[in-house]
């Protein structure tokens, strides 16, 4: 007998979307808004959204602000710190949260509760050296009307009452020093993503294909884009026309670039760090630690890797994590192939990742000690943020997979971003988003940027315009700059997301 015919079907489309995490949901949702008229696919690999990197237990969840990620405030030669950066991500995150509040007050995200609560933000260091750093970090971050609430101390005591469980045993001739930002918060990008897909699934015009992997991206003569999909349960691959496709597979996304061959993706390699948790399992001591305290990082250890003693509201229910522990698996996603870096590694960028290789050689060593670490050297690591822990309460949970951005420069080598990274067409007919932390946070910003590529004379429209001003206020201003609407802007957004009360053990 022949083999019968797997069946084509074509269809077309105003806008494809690959991968349903938070950063298609983010962008579905805005397109919609802006133009109701939109037809939008989706297609997911897997049987639900929001399973990999936005899923809570693979992603931070620290609403991602800089008010204690040390990694964002780099200390230069001379000393000082250069806050460039953390500014640019607290006001980032200023935009998703004014985002997620119009959402809220349209009713079309129900219960802020079910994804972001208040945690207070804390730094804490140990040790003359970077006492003296974060007292500088503090120093220049107050010159930010972003950070003019933080509050900085080296008094034991007053640490104590911050974050008890972190002072508890702890010798009293460590000099110690911590910052602390009430205002911070903890999302589920999971349970966000998952409403956001809820809601984009009923709207006219748009199709959440789930168990869906993209096989094939080949431009067309008249600039659309035909995309090869193959049912992972029928097993038959169908063809989609679209105007523009969006590549926001996480990990994922670095293959498919490549399938997509336009010349802007050329050069660009990826480098994947995976991670692990310590979660407790003593309700006695998750409901005595209601903050997010981060750490300095190891010398070589990758931004994801910046160890932090972490509340989270996973599900409705509070938990405590530690870490993450990095380690490294050749896989881009959590449930991705073996075979995704070498798959990935062409001869336009095997010169950067080699050359990005042998410039990183303290991550390389960092990743072996990581890998090579037993339960007592990762329980020792936990006891230098929480000196009374017992090993019993607790237990090991993977995280997700990161992939680093490894960029070509114009010498032929290569850099190793730890960011991310818009990678578009020429003719903005097509986007793709690589790289990791700050990600999540920071979508809404991000996505306005893909908008101002690839759909630039449609943004500059006065309908359209208007609708992200009604969307984000503060759209095109500068809230740094700005204190009276700095002010402004956090008061509205935390009365819609209840943001005036700490988080309930």
């Amino acid at each position: 007998m022949s083999k019968k015919k797997k069946t084509v079907v074509e269809t077309d489309a105003d806008v494809i979307l690959i991968g349903a995490g938070i950063m298609s949901a983010t962008l579905g949702l805005l397109l919609k808004e802006l133009d109701p008229s939109l037809s939008i696919e989706i297609y997911e690999r897997l049987d639900i959204a929001a399973a990999e990197s936005s899923d809570a237990w693979n992603n931070a969840g620290t609403g991602h602000s800089a008010f204690c990620e040390l990694n964002y405030t780099p200390q230069k030669k001379d000393g000082s710190v250069d806050v460039k950066k953390a500014v640019q991500i607290a006001e980032s995150f200023e935009v998703s949260k004014q985002f997620w509040a119009y959402f809220v007050e349209k009713n079309i995200l129900s219960d802020p509760y079910l994804f972001i609560r208040n945690i207070p933000h804390l730094s804490f260091v140990w040790g003359k050296k970077n006492v003296e750093f974060l007292k500088t970090r503090f120093s220049s971050l107050q010159q930010c009307n972003l950070f003019k609430d933080m509050e900085y101390t080296e008094e034991p005591a007053l640490i104590q009452e911050w974050t008890p469980l972190v002072m508890e045993g702890r010798s009293k001739k460590d000099k110690v020093a911590a910052t602390k930002m009430d205002l911070g918060t903890d999302v589920n990008f999971g349970s966000l993503t998952r409403e956001m897909f809820s809601y984009l699934s009923k709207q006219s015009n748009v199709t959440l294909h789930f168990n869906h992997e993209i096989r094939e991206l080949d431009k067309m003569d008249n600039g659309d884009w035909k995309v090869t999909v193959k049912d992972l349960e029928s097993k038959k691959k169908r063809k989609r026309l679209a105007k523009f496709v969006f590549i926001g597979a996480g990990g994922g996304s670095l293959p498919l670039l490549e399938k997509s061959d336009i010349p802007e993706g050329k050069g660009f390699g990826g480098f994947p760090v995976s991670g692990q948790w310590l979660k407790c399992t003593n309700e006695e001591v998750i409901a005595r630690h209601h903050a997010k305290v981060y750490g300095k990082a190891a010398v070589g250890a990758p931004p994801m890797s910046v160890p932090h003693l972490d509340t989270r509201i996973i599900n409705g229910k509070q938990a405590l994590l530690f870490g993450p522990y990095a380690g490294f698996s050749t896989k881009f996603l959590k449930n991705g192939s073996f075979l995704d870096l070498p798959l990935s590694i062409k001869f336009n960028n095997i010169r950067p990742m080699v050359s990005a290789g042998l410039k990183n050689i303290d991550l390389t060593k960092y990743l072996i000690e990581q890998i090579r670490q037993s339960p007592e050297d990762r329980f020792e690591a936990l006891k230098e943020y929480l000196p009374n822990a017992e090993f019993k309460d607790w237990e090991l949970e993977y995280a997700g997979q990161r992939v680093q951005v490894i960029k070509k420069k114009k010498s032929g080598g290569g850099i190793l971003e730890f960011g991310t990274e818009v990678v578009s067409a020429a003719d903005g007919s097509i986007a793709a988003l690589l790289g990791a932390s700050p990600g999540a946070s920071t979508a809404v910003s991000i996505m306005l940027d893909l908008l101002e590529r690839c759909f630039k004379s449609k943004l500059q429209t006065s309908e359209w315009q208007a609708k992200i001003k009604a969307m984000i206020p503060t759209y095109g201003q500068n809230l740094a700059d700005n204190n009276e609407l700095c002010e402004q802007t956090r008061k509205h957004t935390s009365a819609v997301l209840k943001l005036n009360s700490l988080v309930e053990g």
